[in-house]
């Protein structure tokens, strides 16, 4: 007596489609569509409308890297200076060339959108704080460096 073959088990079936048959889920929006920025690639625009805008008039900032980091105290801007401000949260810092980097701004992100409420807000905000330190750098006031300063 033959002992019975038993059953091949079903080889998997491809899925070309969800089970609903409406077809793979996509992104939501494109990638040229605002909605796919994210608030840190918007920040950043923000910034460097602003730097684009003062080096228009101040063509030596072609020469300064500004940065934008999330929080002060983790990353290039932390140093001795960095204590200096235990009371208060900076906004923004200048850091004068040292160690083959060129002078450097570095503006805050998170510090900035907690003081605000819309990307209006937020826009002359993150533009006073890039004049402030602007300022700084080039030894100038505030008012010298974009004559419209705190007229918004």
């Amino acid at each position: 007596m033959d002992s019975p073959v038993p059953p091949r088990p079903p080889e998997p079936r491809l899925r070309r489609r969800d089970r609903h048959g409406r077809g793979m889920r996509g992104p939501i929006a494109p990638p040229q569509v605002p909605l796919s920025v994210t608030r840190a690639e918007s920040f950043v625009d923000l910034v460097y409308d602003s730097r684009d805008r003062l080096e228009r008039r101040w063509p030596q900032l072609s020469q300064v890297d500004f940065l934008v980091l999330e929080v002060p105290g983790f990353g290039p801007d932390d140093g001795p200076d960095a204590a200096a401000d235990a009371e208060t949260v900076p906004l923004g810092r200048m850091l004068p060339a040292a160690g083959g980097h060129r002078d450097r701004i570095v503006i805050y992100r998170r510090p900035v959108e907690i003081r605000t409420k819309s990307r209006d807000e937020r826009a002359l905000l993150v533009h006073e704080v890039v004049v402030e330190q602007v300022a700084e750098l080039l030894g100038l006031a505030p008012e010298s460096v974009d004559p419209r300063y705190g007229q918004d």
